[in-house]
């Protein structure tokens, strides 16, 4: 069963979320919350798997909890997907940066809500295809004005494209088919360029391929 935590200022907007998962018989949401301290009190009492998460909520927004979910060792197995109505880079950016796993937008068709917490909590990002890929991209120029390019040495030459295609959106079997290799073996070199570069997760090495510049805005 995926445990959930839901904040969302609007008691409506919880409860249709509510609604729409609890119907799933692998998903139970157990923690409420209308600002981040609440949230961050109630998941650190009752363990979860995901946390969605509004940007703009009193008493810490979604990118603070995030930030603060990240920082907690307590919480390292929760897993946060933001869910909002604002599109803006800056927001993308530092949701990334946070360490979260996903990025929607509240129009998102409730079939993709479901789909981003399996998905995130399986211990994968939302890359695509959709809405991530799509801001990832937006937002590509301000992180890597964010902060300095980091290195990818110790990366071996088939390792380094592996990462490029990550970048690009590939899932695992996409990268297989492009480069010739079982599905299994691309999923060795992804885990193990995350270990080499510390990347919690698919989104952070997606970051890495654009501020290393194997990657740009618009490739495909």
């Amino acid at each position: 069963m995926i445990r959930v935590a839901l904040a969302d200022d609007h008691q409506l907007v919880r409860a249709g979320f509510r609604a729409l998962l609890d119907s799933e018989p692998d998903i139970e949401v157990v923690v409420q919350a209308s600002g981040g301290e609440e949230l961050l009190r109630g998941i650190r009492s009752t363990p979860v798997d995901v946390a969605l998460l509004d940007i703009r909520m009193p008493d810490g927004d979604g990118l603070w909890t995030t930030e603060q979910i990240a920082a907690d060792p307590a919480l390292a197995g929760v897993r946060v997907v933001v869910v909002t109505t604002f599109e803006l880079d800056e927001y993308v950016a530092r949701a990334i940066r946070a360490g979260a796993a996903g990025f929607l937008v509240k129009d998102t068709e409730p079939v993709d809500l479901i789909r981003a917490v399996r998905v995130v909590a399986a211990g994968d990002a939302l890359l695509s295809p959709g809405i991530t890929r799509r801001l990832l991209e937006r937002a590509a120029a301000g992180l890597r004005d964010a902060s300095p390019t980091r290195p990818i040495d110790g990366l071996t030459e088939r390792e380094t494209e592996v990462l490029r295609l990550v970048g690009l959106g590939m899932s695992n079997d996409e990268i297989a088919v492009e480069l010739f290799l079982s599905p299994l073996t691309a999923k060795t070199h992804v885990s193990r360029i995350m270990q080499k570069l510390h990347a919690r997760d698919r989104v952070q090495l997606v970051v890495l391929a654009y501020e290393s510049g194997l990657v740009a805005p618009g490739w495909r």
